[in-house]
């Protein structure tokens, strides 16, 4: 197959979607056509971009709306999958997080993390393992392993259950800000050529001859069908990645994804004052707990309970609500109750499945598969966002192999991610703390220039979260249509606060029907960010 000549280089203007779908009407043949916009889908379409290959990526609701805006928000190699032997992935996880950390450092930074030890020998055993963690990580370690004292411990975690506590063992791993990067990504890959398009589904795909040629798709907004050609098509949709095959008909492998649920609590920060993660390696069932902070306030996770469906809006049940909350209250001085519960939220994750494998998802690997359909339809699922950008050159050497693209080095290992600032003058704020302007990196000089700069929508402490310039921008560079795309992804509010966000919905609402005109129908997205909200706030 011969490469197909990329488009020019271009300045980039963000994200307008307008300016997509104009160019997707005017295009012909590409040489790839992603499905999904979460991680591993924006991942492959960056680096295929990078390449130099024509790339159009089509996402059914907005970028990262699912699974990859509802992480625990680390960047980790996992202490767990240490503990269960799986060596390789931890360490290739590690060499990814660093590069992570290094693309985005306004969007992802180190964390240290205090693992309290109520005994000597656990204390011991605890340090042993999280050693070879740091062993593991190398010269891309973050910190120095430390043992540390009981008054040292309830330095670093003021909140500690103090009584009987013989001490901790403190380590690094790192944070970001899973949605936030996801459109680092998007930005990163159009401004390398690749045309990027949500909420805009692909509804069928073409054959011709019994061979994938390419998929159709529908613009949610204006219902416009548009046929697209193709070279090589990725299904990148994760826990939905089994449904997209069958989308194409014909003869299926077995299912491949097994879905797991990871519920999140967010509390106020009161609960865990200070920089410092906690976790609890085995709770009274065996699973980890998490309580980080995040954003200015305390997230606690998650659990790992397998489904049998996979719902776009999954909900949390009792069991896994209340196992949080308590065990939280085993390591926290004041244990948090449901009233003290800001937002709930629910991440599906698409474990891979393996034949013979047990009911357990906690077993299963967290590994990737990629695999090439009769007709020729690629797809990828499994792994995490931490090794987003590994799993994008395995998609893409996996196609190179089977004949669908042609030779091209890989060249994402040290690219930077859109907004990166090029040479801070002042120390980074760190993902601990609200956000604000500093949260867009090199693009907080544009936006304040926007309409509504000293217009605050959200504050905290001072601090303006969210402004109406920023509303303007996401509409305009990043492709917000809806309330809850800006609300839930292009700010955290819903995902820290959701009563604050279902109270500033209708003044966004305001706002956006300003910037998309009559077409845009703003009581019902407002209605449905609100609806969401409720959602977020109910506990079973």
């Amino acid at each position: 197959m011969s490469l197909l000549s990329p488009p020019p280089a271009r300045p980039d203007l963000g994200l307008d979607r307008a300016a997509q779908w104009a160019e997707l009407r005017r295009s012909g043949r590409w040489d790839l056509v992603v499905i999904g916009g979460g991680a591993t889908g924006l991942g492959v379409a960056l680096d295929a971009a990078a390449r130099g290959w024509r790339v159009a990526l089509f996402e059914t609701h907005d970028l990262a709306e699912g699974t990859s805006s509802r992480s625990t928000k680390l960047l980790h190699g996992g202490v767990r999958y240490l503990a269960q032997g799986h060596w390789p992935l931890v360490r290739e996880a590690l060499h990814e997080r660093a590069a992570v950390l290094a693309h985005a450092p306004h969007l992802a930074q180190p964390l240290p993390f205090v693992v309290p030890a109520y005994g000597w020998v656990r204390q011991a055993l605890h340090a042993v393992g999280l050693s070879a963690y740091g062993w593991l990580a190398g010269r891309r370690g973050l910190g120095a392993t430390e043992i540390l004292s009981a008054r040292q411990t309830r330095a670093c975690l003021p909140t500690v259950q103090a009584h009987r506590l013989r001490g901790s063992v403190k380590y690094w791993d790192g944070q970001f800000d899973d949605a936030r990067l996801a459109l680092a990504l998007a930005r990163t890959a159009a401004a390398h050529g690749a045309l990027v398009l949500n909420h805009c589904p692909v509804v069928a795909f073409t054959h011709v001859g019994g061979r994938l040629t390419g998929v159709e798709v529908q613009d949610r907004e204006s219902g416009e069908r548009l046929s697209v050609s193709a070279a090589c098509v990725i299904n990148a949709t994760g826990v939905w990645v089994d449904a997209v095959q069958r989308l194409g008909g014909g003869a299926l492998s077995a299912a491949k994804v097994t879905p797991s649920q990871g519920v999140h609590l967010v509390v106020d920060r009161a609960f865990l004052p200070g920089g410092h993660a906690l976790l609890v390696p085995k709770t009274s069932d065996g699973r980890v707990l998490f309580a980080i902070p995040w954003l200015g306030k305390t997230l606690l996770g998650t659990t790992d309970t397998a489904r049998s469906d996979v719902p776009y809006e999954p909900e949390p049940t009792a069991a896994e609500v209340d196992f949080i909350l308590q065990e939280a209250g085993r390591v926290l001085q004041q244990a948090p109750t449901r009233a003290d519960v800001r937002s709930v939220w629910v991440g599906l994750r698409p474990l891979v499945r393996a034949p013979h494998s047990s009911d357990a998802t906690a077993s299963l690997s967290r590994e990737h598969s990629v695999w090439t359909n009769p007709d020729g339809l690629v797809s990828v699922t499994g792994g995490k966002w931490t090794t987003y950008r590994a799993m994008a050159e395995d998609v893409l050497a996996h196609c190179q192999r089977n004949g669908s693209l042609p030779p091209a080095p890989p060249v994402t290992e040290h690219l930077p991610l859109w907004g990166r600032p090029s040479a801070p003058t002042r120390p980074l704020v760190p993902l601990s703390e609200w956000p604000g302007l500093h949260s867009y990196g090199s693009d907080a000089t544009h936006i304040s220039t926007l309409p509504g700069a000293d217009r605050p929508l959200w504050t905290e402490n001072g601090q303006v979260c969210l402004n109406e310039a920023m509303v303007r921008h996401a509409v305009r560079s990043e492709m917000a249509r809806t309330v809850s795309d800006v609300l839930a992804r292009r700010c955290r509010l819903l995902f820290l606060d959701a009563q604050r966000a279902h109270d500033l919905a209708p003044r966004v609402g305001e706002l956006l029907a300003e910037e998309l005109g009559p077409h845009f129908d703003a009581i019902a997205s407002v209605q449905a960010c609100q609806a969401l909200a409720q959602r977020y706030l109910t506990l079973p």
